[in-house]
């Protein structure tokens, strides 16, 4: 099955009847998406998600009982295979960084929804990390006026070469192994033996852990939305 016809099963979170309308609305119009489940609030997300184990679940960051983010910790901690797009009207880059620390690959800005919706889902579908235009724009002036040097935490003990760390860049940034051995005139090898090297040394185990890795470290500058 092609990417373009892959198929989705999609929950869908949000305390206000016309938001999840509206999301229906969007994404039935995809051939091969279904809307497998829907809640009104972040304990039934959780429930849900973990009864029906979604591809994707879109959860509004402010819902009575539990809010996006605990779901979204919780949904990533009890169904790993889900992947989140949070909603939310917040334009800042704290937020931003706070639902990724949560596990969400998607940030759209309910302003967005219309517009960008769509992307998001398939980017994170991909293991690829999506924000919405606006926001993406404001992390990346964040990052370029606070440096994009990795800065391990207090409790990291594993720290990465420069080479690491320029490699970590390009793989935040999708590029494949083939496309890194390029950029650094190494053979596609010595590039696939860097990229384990670095997921064992680092205790990552996905491209998604990756990616978040290197937002918080400050190495990768937040990507638009690019198809």
């Amino acid at each position: 099955m092609t990417r373009s016809t892959k198929r989705l099963r999609i929950l869908v979170a949000d305390d206000h009847e016309l938001i999840r309308r509206g999301i229906r609305g969007v994404l039935r119009a995809r051939r091969g998406w279904t809307v497998v489940g829907e809640a009104m609030n972040g304990l039934e997300a959780v429930e849900k998600a973990n009864r029906l184990k979604p591809d994707i679940a879109i959860l509004d960051i402010s819902m009575p009982d539990l809010g996006g983010l605990q779901a979204t910790r919780r949904i990533r901690e009890s169904v790993p295979t889900t992947q989140v797009v949070v909603l939310t009207m917040h334009e800042s880059d704290q937020m931003v960084r706070r639902v990724l620390d949560a596990g969400a690959l998607g940030y759209v800005l309910k302003s967005d929804l219309a517009t960008h919706l769509v992307k998001a889902v398939k980017s994170v579908s991909r293991g690829k990390l999506f924000l919405s235009p606006r926001v993406s724009d404001i992390v990346m002036k964040a990052f370029l006026t606070t440096g994009n040097q990795s800065e391990p935490t207090e409790h990291s003990q594993a720290r990465p070469t420069l080479r690491e760390v320029e490699i970590i860049r390009f793989l935040a940034q999708g590029k494949a192994n083939k496309e890194i051995a390029a950029e650094l005139g190494i053979t596609i090898r010595t590039a696939e033996t860097h990229r384990a090297r670095i997921m064992h040394k680092l205790g990552l185990h996905s491209l998604a852990e990756l990616i978040h890795y290197a937002i918080r470290h400050k190495i990768f500058t937040a990507p638009g939305a690019r198809e």
